[in-house]
């Protein structure tokens, strides 16, 4: 076999692993960005300032952010199971300490502090969870699509062949969900005085971006016969048309639909597509094509998994905009994110009952036919890891009241309460420090540069393969290129951050 066709066999044929697995690992970026928080506010506590030197701060980002995941997804994924309660048991010392060694005159009763907690009040324009969500799948992966290349990688975690939850898999669903949280239709702020098409016409404009990301990477993986997996959209498709498609469609339906329904025009889409895949020949379509033989003659029977699983992203999509409109309603103190956080506990569980419904009356989460299945599946498992991250920032804003003054980059910002604001006659301002130097982080850098991040990642993915034997590398060898891979991606995007430059023109 030519090294084109080992590498496409190393990620061919695969059936994914447990939920419960993929719940342990969506675990670790919360608990990494509760660590980073928790050693930022004990520095504040011992220095009386913010972390100083952006060389500094991008180390600790990288290293505590960024690298438990490499491990994790490697050399760790036997004891992945483990890792969690280690990282905990980690956070809950750095707590310890710094609740015991807070100032002497800022010290009060448990019970006093907890009730200064519940009624702090929270910047309402900001909600980090949901930055920090689509960065996070944004970095997850950008590590998975080298590392899945490379024998570290376990196959379990790759794109399952037809049935089966990978990690790879999930990847895919939670990219839609997280761009759906922040479309037009969930910002607009004044929709009674816009025109009701406004939003369809400024996507329009928008996905072209995707649209040619998608055609370079056509031409540029043809060009070089680099490897690809045929079955995960076709000959021609890939996730950039996918994407780009999506985003209008869910324009056009929202803007003929009332966005407050998007969640009904979303389950209706999802039944009506499984039951086309349930009672008519398009399942096997799908699966084997227009011969029964898995031909690929003509641009729908080439391109048939990519096409029409855009049914099952596209509701994926309308149910994510139906999350981001709930999520944006004004809370502005912590009780009232206490109960958004009861909510979505309650939504997951309803939609993990909903998936083994799903699976005993239909059929398993396909990824490739994006089934009903793996739309309940995607939606339970982003809502976990959004709700993960909202107990985070939740937790920094009850340690940051421990330690007046105190900054946590990309995390809530307490405000003044709003009878202070009244007497004072002055507008919400953040308590503590928020110098610029202490705002520069790596989740922010990224945030600012997503599409760019993305597109860096993918191209020196390609490199890499390219260059390296990724198949036959051993374990040091795998996880210094995997470092070096990331660290210079996400040091290409804190210099642009600290120069404050968007790569932005459309």
């Amino acid at each position: 076999m030519s090294q084109k066709q080992l590498k496409e066999a190393f990620i061919s044929n695969l059936n994914g692993t447990s939920l419960l697995e993929i719940s342990a690992g969506l675990s670790l970026p919360p608990l990494c960005l509760l660590c980073r928080g928790l050693l930022l506010i004990l520095h504040y506590l011992h220095r009386g300032k913010p972390v100083s030197s952006r060389k500094h701060s991008l180390l600790l980002d990288f290293l505590v952010l960024v690298s438990p995941l490499l491990f994790s997804c490697t050399v760790l994924s036997p004891i992945i199971f483990f890792i969690p309660f280690i990282l905990a048991a980690f956070c809950a010392g750095i707590f310890l300490k710094i609740y015991s060694q807070r100032k002497q005159e800022a010290r009060a009763p448990f019970g006093q502090i907890v009730k200064e907690f519940q009624g702090a009040c929270l910047d309402p324009e900001c909600i980090p969870a949901i930055t920090v969500f689509r960065v996070y799948v944004n970095v997850l992966t950008s590590i998975s699509i080298l590392a899945v290349d490379f024998p570290q990688y376990p196959r379990r975690y790759a794109k399952a062949e037809t049935y089966g939850t990978g990690v790879m898999d999930l990847g895919v669903g939670a990219f839609i969900f997280g761009n759906a949280l922040v479309c037009p239709e969930v910002q607009q702020k004044s929709p009674r005085t816009q025109p009701r098409f406004s939003s369809l016409a400024r996507q329009v404009f928008s996905v072209w971006p995707l649209i040619s990301l998608g055609v370079g990477r056509l031409l540029s993986v043809k060009s070089i016969e680099y490897h690809e997996h045929t079955s995960e959209y076709g000959v021609h498709w890939n996730f950039f048309f996918t994407l780009a498609l999506v985003r209008l469609a869910a324009s056009l339906l929202l803007a003929i639909f009332p966005k407050e329904k998007a969640w009904l025009v979303a389950v209706a889409l999802a039944v009506l597509y499984q039951l086309l895949l349930s009672t008519t020949p398009l399942k096997t379509f799908i699966l084997h094509g227009s011969d029964g033989r898995g031909s690929r003659l003509g641009f729908l029977d080439a391109n048939r998994e990519g096409l029409l699983s855009l049914f099952g992203y596209l509701a994926i999509y309308l149910a994510s905009v139906q999350v981001g409109l709930w999520l944006l309603q004004r809370r502005s103190s912590v009780r009232g994110w206490l109960g958004a956080l009861r909510g979505l506990a309650l939504a997951v569980v309803a939609l993990w009952v909903l998936l083994q419904l799903c699976q005993a009356c239909t059929e398993p989460v396909s990824r490739r036919m994006a089934n009903l299945p793996f739309c309940t599946w995607v939606l339970a498992h982003c809502l976990l890891l959004l709700g993960f991250f909202v107990l985070t920032d939740l937790t920094l804003v009850f340690t940051k009241l421990l330690v007046k003054g105190s900054s946590v980059p990309c995390c809530w910002k307490v405000v003044q309460p709003p009878d202070s604001r009244k007497k004072q006659g002055m507008e919400a301002l953040p308590v503590g420090r928020q110098d610029k130097l202490s705002q520069l982080c790596l989740i922010g850098a990224i945030n600012k540069n997503q599409l760019l991040f993305f597109l860096l990642a993918n191209v020196m993915t390609g490199a890499v393969n390219i260059l390296i034997d990724t198949i036959h590398s051993k374990a040091a060898f795998t996880l210094c290129i995997l470092h070096l891979y990331m660290f210079f991606n996400c040091l290409i995007m804190y210099i642009l951050h600290a120069r404050n430059i968007v790569l932005k023109f459309w």
